[in-house]
């Protein structure tokens, strides 16, 4: 069954990571049915500041303002299955945990926890203090993942993609999507 997706991209740090999980979900299209976008603001400069482009304007995907609550996924009765926000600032994070919905952004992600559907926060941050520690609880008790952008170093990764994509693939397989990625095999 294909999957119906929301990805929101926040203003935190760490642009690539939504480039490359959007242009592998373009690879894996055969196991999506939709995918809306909804940027914030912050985003979009910290996108052109950290990639020096605007490609997310040349992607094949909806995109939706982040005060439109007229988008299909501001309601559970669209049943995307999945949300995954890439990177999730602490700001979004908090106010997830504290179950303000103030922007589409916020909105979806409390729609997706109440239908009991899969929502996956790319927390971007460093160091975090106990406020933030605190949030990730609440928001994992309630049933969201917390996948930090930690890259891992198995797979030797030889280019900044290579090393932000082991934080994608991680994030596509929470997904449940089928990705050719590289497997631990142990040493």
């Amino acid at each position: 069954m294909k999957k119906k997706i929301v990805i929101a991209i926040t203003g935190a740090s760490g642009s690539i990571y939504a480039s490359l999980l959007l242009k592998k979900l373009v690879q894996l299209r055969d196991q999506v049915a939709e995918v809306g976008i909804v940027m914030s603001d912050n985003a979009k400069d910290v996108w052109r500041f950290e990639l020096d482009n605007d490609d997310y304007t040349q992607l094949p995907f909806k995109f939706y303002a982040k005060n439109d609550f007229m988008a299909p996924f501001a309601s559970g009765s669209a049943k995307f299955d999945t949300m995954i926000i890439v990177p999730c600032s602490m700001g979004t994070l908090g106010r997830i945990a504290g179950g303000i919905s103030d922007d589409l952004i916020t909105r979806a992600a409390d729609v997706i926890l109440k239908e009991r559907r899969k929502l996956i926060l790319v927390a971007r941050d460093t160091p975090i203090n106990l406020i933030h520690i605190r949030n990730m609880a609440t928001v994992t008790e309630a049933g969201g993942i917390i996948c930090p952008a930690i890259p891992s170093y198995y797979s030797k990764p030889q280019t900044i993609e290579e090393l932000a994509m082991t934080v994608v693939n991680r994030v596509i397989d929470l997904a449940g999507l089928e990705n050719e990625s590289y497997e631990w095999k142990g040493i």
